[in-house]
């Protein structure tokens, strides 16, 4: 159940389906200025300006919850209609067509592409875990503010593959040069943690929450916090 939201505010989302590390990306919001609620069903979707879909764990069993609470249609809803949307870690690989985790299972085909793993090769660790850098591809309004070569935080063996190049908002590499996020329209999508990345985290949690989908006035950007690359 979410609190009632003022009418001149924009209500934040999570999606809780049982597989996300919510707490702690509401948590990130907060340290922003923003309050973000848990919402955990079809009507609290819907009910959301801005949505945000974390996640840890397996690509079936994420897609498996989220088909048995019955959650997939308001997701793809508030993406089609070009509302403001934050994928992290599995929130961005289940947008793509099918996944290859312990098997092939079919995603939420936003994207079309797949989900592979890292190829195992000598002296290269997987998970990939812990710090790395982006590489930005192209102008993000949800990245404004945050340097080509900022350091955000990893956890996965997985990565995304699209289909169509344009998408590709960042790249990092670990052993060969992979997908970290990917933009189209109001919706962005992380390999990586903003909620586990310190400032530069904080910076995009902060530009998705204040609706840096347009141009960043030079006021709104002295307000967002100063990073510079870890």
């Amino acid at each position: 159940m979410i609190d009632k939201v003022a009418k001149d505010s924009e209500m934040i989302g999570i999606v809780d389906y049982g597989m996300g590390n919510l707490r702690s990306v509401q948590k990130g919001f907060e340290k922003v200025g923003s309050t973000a609620h848990i919402v955990s069903t079809p009507a609290e979707i819907a009910a959301a300006d801005r949505l945000v879909l974390p996640g840890v764990g397996a690509f079936r069993d994420a897609i498996s919850e989220l088909k048995r609470l019955d959650l997939i249609p308001a997701i793809k809803e508030h993406i089609a209609a070009d509302k403001p949307f934050l994928g992290i870690c599995l929130g961005l690989q289940m947008l793509f067509d099918v996944g290859y985790e312990d098997g092939e299972y079919q995603g939420l085909g936003i994207f079309r592409g797949s989900v592979q793993r890292f190829a195992s090769r000598e002296g290269l660790k997987i998970p990939h875990m812990g710090w790395n850098t982006i590489e930005l591809k192209k102008a993000v309004p949800q990245l404004t503010g945050i340097p080509s070569d900022a350091t955000f935080y990893f956890v996965h063996s997985y990565f995304v593959v699209p289909e169509d190049p344009s998408i590709i908002a960042t790249t990092t590499t670990h052993g060969e040069s992979f997908v970290s996020s990917v933009s189209r329209g109001n919706l962005l999508a992380t390999q990586f943690h903003p909620e586990k990345s310190q400032n530069a985290g904080l910076r995009l949690l902060k530009n998705f929450a204040r609706g840096l989908e347009g141009q960043v006035s030079a006021e709104t950007s002295d307000k967002l916090p100063a990073i510079s690359a870890q």
